[in-house]
């Protein structure tokens, strides 16, 4: 059904804006009229949020989302209609896109949808995390306790990215400041000592290293952009292959194998699987569902297949633990937590604690990981342009030694 984008004012003289649906204008207007609201300005609305055969889902950032979340968990709390709410959250937000999304949402709201069916209209914007806890706490009567925590837990969420994101900033700067210097020594400082060395070329005085640095320079200079090209063409076909499902499975096994930063990788994608499950289950959300939804949350192919796995046996009445132990992919320690939560009915509240534990001492090990990391790269650039310098200046000495 078409979308058309209103200003209007209601009974007091109040102006508001927002979208609704409806066959034509007129039939908006009439709509907008059973309201008690006198539109002002009626045009069609293109709707940016998530239709099928819609090309584009809007998004907003995760801190924005904690903001809203909160905000809204206060103003329901205090006693603040929830179409009122989302108004003024709506008018007050500083992103566009979640302005225009809560518009929708909140005429939506008007015309009797549920807000969590709203919210699942906008993937980009609200998680499935979110939407299921917001239709749990409407149901159960703890919408403002889910709000909140979802909130709680897009906050942390942030954070963790952000920790991850400026840990590895600096190592990553070293190393594309310092491939940029050695190809540039290689490329333009290096072929100019190139006919100095002719003389000892001649004699058969050359250093292998110096005539190896030599040919190595004149084919980066000759056929550098091959190299770039080949390495486009890499970058794409890697990028083509992981797209798919098995090639995203195969990218996932390989992060793990990686040594020191698998562990790392493996135990922040345990961590999140473990918030996301016992938040979902401590706001009401049955153990399948919240199974669904968290296995997704973990980032990691062979993950959310051991998983699955475990939803299964969970469903033919089986324990959590068993089968997370046997994929091999999660920590002993938090597979025996797992299991005492159980036996305890205790898994809401044991789950965070393993979140929480998970994350502390894996950002330790992060941390170790990125001062140990820094200057090892430091010592590799030095070694690298140590043994240009020595591979041009050993053929100078013996120039002027020979003198």
């Amino acid at each position: 059904m078409p979308s058309f984008q209103y200003a209007a004012r209601d009974r007091s003289g109040n102006s508001t804006a927002g979208v609704i649906e409806a066959a034509s204008q007129r039939e908006a207007s009439v709509l907008l009229s059973g309201r008690d609201l006198f539109p002002t300005e009626i045009s069609e609305h293109h709707r940016r949020g998530w239709t099928f055969g819609a090309p584009r889902r809007p998004k907003a950032k995760g801190q924005a989302m904690a903001v809203f979340y909160g905000q809204l968990a206060s103003l329901l709390r205090s006693g603040v209609p929830l179409i009122r709410s989302l108004a003024l959250l709506g008018d007050q937000s500083s992103a566009p896109v979640l302005s225009e999304v809560l518009g929708d949402i909140r005429a939506r709201v008007e015309d009797g949808e549920p807000l969590g069916d709203a919210m699942a209209r906008y993937p980009g914007v609200f998680s499935e995390m979110a939407t299921n806890m917001v239709r749990a706490g409407t149901e159960g009567g703890f919408l403002e306790d889910a709000l909140e925590r979802v909130g709680t837990f897009t906050e942390l969420q942030e954070d963790l990215k952000g920790r991850t994101i400026s840990a590895m900033a600096y190592p990553v700067f070293l190393f594309t400041v310092g491939s940029v210097v050695i190809s540039a020594l290689l490329v333009f400082f290096v072929p100019k000592f190139d006919m100095l060395f002719d003389r000892l070329r001649q004699k058969d005085q050359m250093p292998v290293m110096t005539e190896a640095l030599l040919t190595f320079s004149r084919l980066l200079q000759s056929y550098g952009w091959i190299v770039l090209v080949a390495v486009a063409v890499a970058a794409l076909a890697v990028r083509s292959k992981v797209s798919s499902d098995a090639g995203q499975r195969w990218l996932d096994k390989v992060k793990l194998k990686i040594p020191v930063l698998g562990d790392i990788l493996m135990n922040l994608a345990v961590a999140r699987f473990c918030r996301v499950l016992g938040t979902l289950l401590g706001n009401g959300v049955p153990i399948l569902k919240s199974l669904e939804i968290s296995r997704s949350a973990t980032g990691n192919r062979l993950l959310t297949e051991s998983i699955a796995s475990a939803t299964e046996n969970i469903r033919s009445g089986e324990s959590l633990a068993a089968p997370l132990r046997a994929s091999g992919h999660f920590p002993l320690s938090v597979v025996e937590m797992i299991r005492v939560g159980e036996e305890g009915n205790s898994l809401d509240r044991v789950l965070p604690e393993i979140a929480d534990s998970l994350e502390k001492r894996t950002f330790r090990r992060l941390d170790l990981f990125v001062r140990l990391l820094e200057p090892i790269m430091l010592l590799v650039m030095a070694v690298l342009v140590l043994a240009v310098v020595m591979a041009l200046l050993v053929p100078v000495l013996k120039s002027s030694t020979s003198l």
